[in-house]
C-alpha cells in the first residue's frame, strides 16, 4: 500500500475516533476557572458558517472550533488568530462571518489570512476585524523552534463532550502531556483531547514564558492526539502577525 495512502488513512482512522470518543475515566483534563495559567485566556472559540450538500441540496451548518490569539512580543493589542484549516474547509456562505469570542467578551469577525489548504498542512490564520487588548486577554508568544520533546506540553481547546467541556461551553485543557513522535505534518502526543477542540493551543513554557508550539489538529479523547508545529507554518506566521 502507497505511504501516501496509509497517511491518509491514519487522519481519517484519527478524525474518526474524535466524532466518536468520550473521555476516559482517567480524564487529565481540567476546566479552566480563570485563576491559573493565564495564558489561556488567549483560547477562543470560533464559529463558522458552512455549507455541505445532502441529496444534492446544500444544506447550511456551523462548525465550532477553536482558535487562539497570538501577537508579537511586547504588543499591546492583538488581532490575529489560529485555528485549523478543517474548521474552515466548509466555509462557503460569505453573507455570514466567521466570528471569534473570548469568554464574557463580544464576538468579533474574523476573516481568513492564509491556510495550509489541506490535512496535511492543518493550519489557518485570520484576522480580527478588531484587535483585542492586552487588558483583556494577553496573546500568545509564538515558540521560536520546535517544542522539546523532554518537556512537557498543554494542550487546550473547547472540547464538545458534556464533562469537562460541558457540551463546548468550558475551555479544558490538559496541563502536563508529552510529545510521542513526529511524522510529516505533525506531532504526535499523549495528550487528551476531543472534538471542538480543532483549532486549540499546544504551548510549553520556555525560559519562564509560556510559548505557542502548534494548533490542535485531532484526537480521540483517551491520551491520542496530534497538532501542526508552527515550523510548519512560521513563514506564514512571519508575514502576517503583529
Amino acid at each position: 500500500m502507497p505511504t501516501a495512502i496509509r497517511r491518509y488513512q491514519g487522519v481519517v482512522a484519527l478524525l474518526l475516533a474524535w466524532v466518536l470518543a468520550a473521555p476516559s475515566p482517567a480524564d487529565p483534563r481540567r476546566v479552566y476557572d480563570g485563576t491559573t495559567n493565564p495564558w489561556l485566556d488567549a483560547v477562543g472559540h470560533l464559529h463558522v458558517p458552512g455549507q455541505s450538500r445532502l441529496s444534492g441540496r446544500r444544506v447550511h451548518h456551523r462548525e465550532d472550533c477553536s482558535a487562539t490569539l497570538l501577537a508579537l512580543p511586547g504588543r499591546a493589542s492583538a488581532d490575529t488568530v489560529v485555528t485549523a484549516w478543517h474548521c474552515l474547509e466548509r466555509y462557503g456562505d460569505l453573507s455570514k462571518p466567521i466570528l471569534f469570542s473570548l469568554p464574557g467578551q463580544a464576538p468579533i469577525e474574523a476573516r481568513r489570512l492564509a491556510d495550509g489548504g489541506g490535512m496535511y498542512a492543518d493550519w489557518a490564520l485570520l484576522r480580527l476585524q478588531r484587535p483585542v487588548p492586552g487588558a483583556q486577554a494577553r496573546a500568545l508568544a509564538v515558540h521560536p523552534a520546535e517544542a522539546d520533546a523532554a518537556l512537557p506540553l498543554s494542550m487546550a481547546g473547547y472540547s464538545r463532550d458534556h464533562e469537562n467541556g460541558a457540551g463546548d461551553r468550558l475551555l479544558s485543557y490538559d496541563p502536563a502531556c508529552h510529545i510521542r513522535g513526529r511524522e510529516r505534518g505533525y506531532t504526535e502526543t499523549d495528550c487528551s483531547a476531543l472534538k471542538g477542540a480543532s483549532g486549540g493551543a499546544v504551548v510549553q513554557v520556555a525560559a519562564g514564558q509560556p510559548m505557542y508550539c502548534g494548533v490542535v489538529s485531532a484526537g480521540d479523547g483517551a491520551g491520542r492526539s496530534r497538532y501542526v508545529p508552527v515550523a510548519l507554518f512560521r513563514q506564514a506566521l512571519q508575514r502576517h502577525l503583529r
